[in-house]
């Protein structure tokens, strides 16, 4: 999920609640999730369930995985990774009040594994210093939808040669305005879908190293 001061699109407006609605399945399931507030895109019943099923299915042969919530908003999908036994979830920013929310709905949730960096999602990919912890198998990108910049420089980072960041084969979703279609090709990230869901739509990407990517 995430927070949006310029909602322009009469579209977008009508998406604002104060709302997560709830945890899908798992260890937490039914659990109520707290949004940060007014100004807030939720992560939509819908759109989570069809995340998660692709993303079991594309990492079935790996199985829960590390997971990194980028512009994490709520927290919401980074929750529900770890409530479908994910052994850890990174939580990226910047707002102080999101970020207390994400740890609100930690509490509520009783879930482990989780930690939230509060800092800017492009300072923190592109920071030497900063320590992953771990390669992540799943990230997700959601940004405001008025800063599509944002999710390509986000999208440019993960794809960097070599990365710290992605697990050979990681997925990496970006949830965006429909219209706006990041690249097919982002460094060792290549698209394998897309799907809309209304004005949302996801696109999927693999991680590859730059040579596997350049025989595909």
């Amino acid at each position: 999920m995430a927070r949006s001061d310029l909602l322009g699109r009469p579209s977008e407006r009508s998406l604002i609640v104060a709302d997560a609605g709830r945890v899908i399945t798992g260890t937490a399931k039914g659990t109520r999730l707290m949004a940060p507030g007014i100004g807030t895109r939720p992560l939509g019943d819908r759109v989570k369930q069809a995340l998660f099923a692709a993303l079991e299915g594309d990492l079935a042969d790996v199985g829960p995985t590390p997971f990194l919530d980028l512009y994490a908003g709520s927290g919401a999908a980074g929750v529900e990774a770890l409530s479908r036994g994910s052994p850890l979830a990174v939580f990226v920013e910047r707002d102080v009040g999101a970020a207390r929310t994400i740890a609100e709905n930690l509490r509520r949730t009783a879930l482990s594994g989780g930690t939230v960096v509060r800092r800017d999602v492009l300072a923190w990919l592109r920071d030497p210093e900063a320590k992953p912890g771990s390669c992540f198998g799943a990230v997700f990108i959601d940004p405001p939808y008025d800063q599509h910049q944002a999710l390509l420089d986000a999208l440019a980072a993960l794809g960097a040669a070599p990365s710290r960041w992605l697990a050979d084969g990681a997925v990496v979703v970006a949830k965006h305005f429909w219209r706006y279609e990041p690249a097919e090709r982002i460094g060792g990230l290549s698209l394998m879908r897309r799907r809309r869901f209304g004005e949302t739509a996801l696109s999927y990407y693999r991680h590859y190293t730059i040579m596997e990517a350049d025989h595909r």
